[in-house]
């Protein structure tokens, strides 16, 4: 009897060993973070400034009162990389941080095979370039359609761009009658990846 119980303290601690290193591996697997090759590498750039530098005047709103010559409501040069591999599409939001998140320019349908965007896209629901984007007319300080400026002359304010792969190649539900912030939701529901830059003006 004596040695029976041996034999079966002997199996217990055999088997408890064989298993703890599959299960430290599995709790270690569990608990590990993401490797830098699993995080995503997607960003966004401007030539006209840097992350958390200053908007260049050009790109400033012509509607917020003053005539200055060198502000021509010219929406900024724009360029991204690393996106998801399972991107269908791009639309890119500004919004002025500083005063309650309003949106100022709202691009979408952006084709796939596009990384970047010229200086002075046109003011037109279906800018020329890029090719079967649409935008989301503003209303405030000014009625067009597409980008409208930084419009803070009596204060420095932060304005951040945001550019989202999407999960379909076209936003169907969205027309020319589209509002900035049912645009923006409808975005945000299809996003799949993010990145960002901002500047102040």
């Amino acid at each position: 009897m004596r040695s029976t119980r041996i034999v079966l303290c002997a199996l217990l601690v055999t088997c408890a060993v064989g298993l703890s290193p599959v299960a430290a591996s599995a709790s270690s697997a569990s608990s590990a973070p993401a490797s830098p090759a699993d995080r995503s590498a997607f960003a966004l750039s401007s030539a006209a400034f840097a992350d958390g530098g200053l908007i260049p005047k050009v790109h400033e709103c012509t509607s917020g009162g003053g005539h200055d010559p060198a502000k021509r409501n010219e929406s900024p040069p724009l360029a991204w990389s690393g996106a998801p591999a399972a991107a269908k599409s791009y639309a890119i939001v500004m919004r002025d941080l500083d005063n309650a998140n309003l949106i100022h320019w709202v691009i979408y349908d952006i084709p796939v095979g596009t990384t970047s965007l010229p200086q002075n896209v046109d003011h037109a629901y279906r800018p020329s370039v890029p090719a079967g984007a649409r935008q989301v007319y503003y209303r405030g300080s000014a009625s067009l359609y597409g980008y409208q400026g930084p419009c803070s002359p009596s204060t420095v304010n932060t304005y951040e761009f945001v550019v989202h792969a999407l999960d379909r190649t076209s936003l169907t539900e969205l027309n020319s009658g589209s509002s900035t912030q049912t645009a923006a939701r409808t975005i945000a529901a299809a996003s799949i990846g993010s990145a960002r830059i901002s500047g102040e003006s």
